[in-house]
């Protein structure tokens, strides 16, 4: 029981000294968002990727027009009240081949439109490490301890705020980055793809 009671009065004793211990809290701010998007390697990147994005966006807009036209030509020769069996079968087999198209298209689309985001978020991920020893070094030069994204402050003085200095030192370091992701492990499963713009819809029968 005495143990017990020493080791309480030890602990009590020794709390306040260890938190008078602590450094003050020496804080700067960078501004991640603003440090990703005017960076050099952003820059080069997205002027990189952009023939991909335009290149989708054409092929959207012909799929679109392409499958568009096919929808109304089958709406238009719709089999009559009273129609054979053997049209309303090959109007049917019509409708089928459209919907596998129109599938087809679909997963055409998330497939190229996965691949973007993919190379996206390979270029956030190599300047987002790459400006990790940055901010380390310029800690240091301010002896600081903290670092914070300028986005969760409510507010903050200008001078703690190491952005520009963080992408002026990161364009030396870091002025270009790769827009190809590195293949994924066997046995990994795809990430899910995003939302595709859809196609026209399947003929009302």
């Amino acid at each position: 029981m005495k143990k017990i009671l020493i080791a309480l009065a030890l602990a009590s004793v020794s709390a306040p000294v260890l938190a008078q211990q602590l450094p003050a809290a020496v804080i700067v701010t960078v501004n991640r968002q603003e440090m990703i998007d005017t960076s050099a390697a952003a820059k080069a990147a997205q002027a990189e990727l952009k023939p991909k994005g335009d290149a989708l966006n054409a092929r959207v807009s012909q799929l679109r027009t392409s499958l568009a036209a096919e929808q109304k030509t089958l709406q238009d020769t719709q089999p009559q009240q009273g129609a054979t069996e053997a049209v309303v079968r090959a109007f049917e087999g019509k409708v089928r081949d459209f919907q596998t198209r129109q599938q087809q298209a679909e997963q055409e689309v998330q497939r190229r439109q996965q691949e973007i985001q993919q190379s996206n978020q390979w270029i956030v991920k190599q300047i987002v490490d790459g400006a990790q020893p940055i901010i380390g070094q310029i800690m240091r030069e301010r002896g600081a301890n903290i670092a914070v994204d300028e986005q969760v402050t409510i507010q903050h003085a200008a001078a703690i705020d190491i952005t520009d200095d963080v992408v002026a030192r990161l364009d030396k370091a870091l002025p270009k980055v790769s827009i190809t992701p590195p293949a994924a492990p066997a046995g990994t499963a795809p990430a899910a793809p995003a939302p595709a713009p859809a196609p026209a819809a399947p003929p009302r029968r």
